[in-house]
């Protein structure tokens, strides 16, 4: 991997935290004049501490949007951490494509990767980069002497952000290189097999909920991780069992989501400020107000939190041709993003979820490379409820909502399908699509969930994982220039996984590649 640059002084310090909103945007900590065990005394310090593990997951670096990337190396931009994982999730799929130029990035949707290419390389640093930062906030903070409870809440937040970092490892490479606050530092990783890391995450995460150290939905601060991010992991990892392991556990997922479901969250159903659907509320400039329904966000904010990736990329990106800016609330679109025909038929015209350009685009796209050719995408926005626009047209205050409760629903109505019990997934389905505007229905069938998954999730990077789970990724539904050729065509069925990049597995003996990359 690339040198990590300053890891202990992206920790003690947080590098000018004005990259931070809310609770998380506090004074750093002078690395220069004090050591850990003198300043992590209090929540405040704690909390200028750990903002550095959350920094990493909404910035590229420490110092703005123009300041240098946090990994040697790696453009700024493009390696950001969220971008990554949409190049990954949704690049790769039905929903989205990108006609830009930039080095390799159409082969995502071509579904022709390498072994040496440059964007895959950038999210696998990136993850890992963050399980690092979370090992040294983990490894320095048991050594202070502060308040158990306080020190504890903190670790597990910590426990979580790194556990959330493994869980994109889990999904998109399966075997990888593993490591954690026991370990000494600068020990040589070894390679964990997937079915290996699905038990580790699994037990960490039980322990995270079993100490109940994270506060509760109501309690937890801005910025921050709550149980209920715990307890979605968890649900998660369970959900996709099957793939990561060969052995399903449906109705332990179910247990989880009914657990998560008593903790107070609900769909946010009524708009706010009238101008907007109260779904589209969930995806605007003062999104960090919807916590009746996002449980973990990631901050963004177009003074303190600058960046070219999260939502700054989606909307930037998801803009151009003849496209209004200003409506959208930004200064200028980057024209690259847009769907593909086969996504845009899923939706109905009374469904409030068709969040979409299409005035002055084809719906079909004969050219990849041609902004016009494909409808956009106009869910996310720099504006607020009330219709006002962001701080800033440069930079927007979207928060990215990771983990929504309309998730939950619809997880619940897939372990339903399944044969778990304890939970009625069939009224969490329609409670969705009744928020959606569309009728209900009376009997749950895969192709109904993932369809729905896909209309109530698009953009929120989890489309790759849920087509892997159905079993139509590489192979049993094609869409338009999937395999490059414009009707689409079935892949290799190794692409499931992504390969460990060239230049990490010659860098460390331990690591082999994923089978069917060479």
């Amino acid at each position: 991997m690339k040198t990590i640059k300053n890891i202990f002084g992206v920790l003690a310090a947080a590098a000018t935290l004005t990259a931070c909103v809310g609770d998380l945007n506090v004074k750093p900590i002078d690395p220069n004049a004090n050591t850990v065990d003198k300043v992590l005394v209090n929540e405040q310090s704690l909390n200028a501490y750990i903002s550095g593990v959350y920094l990493g997951f909404a910035t590229s670096g420490y110092y703005g949007a123009n300041g240098d990337a946090s990994i040697s190396g790696l453009d700024g931009g493009a390696s950001q951490y969220i971008r990554g994982l949409y190049h990954h999730q949704e690049l790769t799929t039905d929903e989205s494509v990108c006609g830009w130029n930039d080095q390799t990035i159409k082969n995502f949707h071509w579904m022709n990767w390498t072994t040496d290419d440059t964007f895959i390389y950038a999210f696998y640093s990136r993850i890992f980069m963050q399980v690092s930062v979370a090992n040294e906030f983990i490894r320095e903070a048991r050594l202070i002497n502060a308040d158990p409870a306080l020190l504890n809440r903190f670790v597990d937040e910590a426990r979580t952000m790194r556990a959330l970092a493994y869980y994109h490892a889990i999904d998109c490479f399966g075997n990888v290189p593993f490591l954690t606050d026991t370990d000494i530092v600068g020990t040589t990783p070894q390679q964990i097999s997937r079915a290996d890391l699905f038990v580790w995450l699994e037990g960490e995460l039980k322990d995270i909920i079993e100490k109940g150290n994270l506060p509760g939905k109501d309690n937890v601060a801005e910025g921050h991780v709550s149980m209920g991010a715990a307890k979605f992991l968890l649900a998660k990892l369970y959900l996709n069992a099957g793939v990561y392991t060969g052995t399903e556990r449906w109705q332990d997922c179910a247990n989880v989501l009914k657990d998560l479901m008593d903790d107070g969250y609900s769909l946010h159903k009524t708009s706010v400020g009238g101008k907007y659907s109260a779904y589209q509320e969930l995806f605007l400039a003062d999104n960090n107000l919807r916590t009746d329904e996002i449980i973990f966000s990631i901050q963004q904010d177009g003074v303190y939190t600058t960046s070219y990736g999260v939502t700054n990329y989606i909307i930037f990106a998801s803009t151009g041709g003849e496209m209004d800016p200003k409506e959208i609330g930004i200064s200028s679109g980057w024209g690259g993003l847009r769907m593909t025909p086969e996504f845009y038929k899923k939706f109905s015209d009374s469904d409030s979820r068709k969040l979409f350009y299409t005035a002055t685009q084809q719906e079909s796209i004969d050219d990849i490379g041609e902004f016009s050719n494909g409808y956009a995408f106009m869910k996310f926005l720099n504006r607020t409820s009330d219709g006002e626009p962001g701080k800033e047209e440069g930079f927007v205050d979207t928060d990215f909502p990771l983990m929504r409760y309309a998730d939950v629903l619809l997880m619940a109505a897939e372990c339903q399908l399944h044969g778990a019990t304890g939970i009625d997934g069939l009224a969490a389905f329609n409670e969705v699509r009744t928020r959606a505007g569309v009728s209900t229905v009376s009997t749950l069938t895969a192709d109904l969930i993932l369809d729905e998954r896909a209309r109530e999730l698009y953009q929120e990077c989890w489309r790759r994982s849920d087509l892997i789970r159905f079993d139509k990724f590489v192979s049993g539904y094609n869409w338009q220039w999937k395999g490059n050729v414009e009707e689409g065509k079935d892949v290799e069925s190794y692409r499931v996984l992504f390969p460990i990049p060239d230049s990490d597995r010659l860098a460390n003996s331990n690591l082999k590649q994923n089978e069917g990359y060479k």
